[in-house]
């Protein structure tokens, strides 16, 4: 199963890299499991060739990325694009945009997030400057193929793929972490209790400047502040 979209996150800020996400308008269109897999970006003209040549060279397993520019005017996929999409073996779509037929998805079963839904459909094609499958944006971040998407119903995050062996070893890290501490809690032991909450407040009235990141990184706690 894939990473959670948070860990993930919070993973990229215990590193020190860029924490990019897709604005949170960007919404799963139904509930399920985390997906992660590498970045298919292509930019949306109002024609649905587009996404059927990109089908044709993604790997297996990828996500794709479609720039539609935050269109409120058309909903640029639909049932039969999500479904053509599961059979060439992706993994999900992010959308920057609308998509349609919002009751079927489900049953396609292979996960879209995106702006929401709209009735209607592009209504001519438009023309495009340059590689339409060079680099999408969601909102304001890019996205290209040497990127990883970690999607789940929090919303999305996007890795630099250089740097996603070191980040899923910490996030698999945190969830560890995070799984045991919410047991010891299911058990009757408190949070404050495992994060020494009291000795925290003690160090921190004789130090100002110390900070329950410092009191976490040292004790090797989970919980992000």
């Amino acid at each position: 199963m894939a990473l959670p979209a948070a860990a993930v996150a919070d993973a990229l800020v215990r590193l020190g890299l860029p924490v990019r996400l897709a604005p949170a308008s960007v919404r799963r269109a139904f509930p399920g499991a985390p997906v992660s897999g590498p970045a298919v970006p292509v930019r949306h003209f109002g024609s649905v060739d587009v996404f059927l040549e990109a089908y044709e060279t993604a790997p297996r397993g990828g996500l794709l990325v479609i720039d539609d520019e935050g269109r409120d005017d058309e909903a640029c996929i639909g049932d039969l694009t999500v479904a053509e999409a599961r059979l060439a073996g992706l993994a999900g779509i992010v959308l920057w945009g609308h998509h349609r037929d919002g009751a079927a998805l489900p049953g396609i079963g292979l996960p879209v997030w995106s702006l929401g839904t709209l009735p209607a459909g592009p209504r001519a094609a438009r023309p495009i400057a340059g590689d339409p499958f060079s680099e999408a944006r969601v909102g304001e971040v890019p996205v290209t193929r040497s990127d990883v998407v970690v999607a789940d119903d929090d919303g999305v995050v996007f890795v630099d793929g250089s740097r996603w062996p070191e980040v899923e070893v910490v996030a698999t890290r945190i969830v560890a972490d995070e799984s045991r501490q919410a047991e010891l809690i299911a058990g009757g032991t408190s949070l404050r209790s495992q994060l020494d909450f009291g000795g925290y407040l003690a160090r921190r009235a004789s130090d100002p400047t110390y900070t329950l990141r410092r009191h976490l990184t040292e004790r090797g706690g989970a919980i992000e502040t």
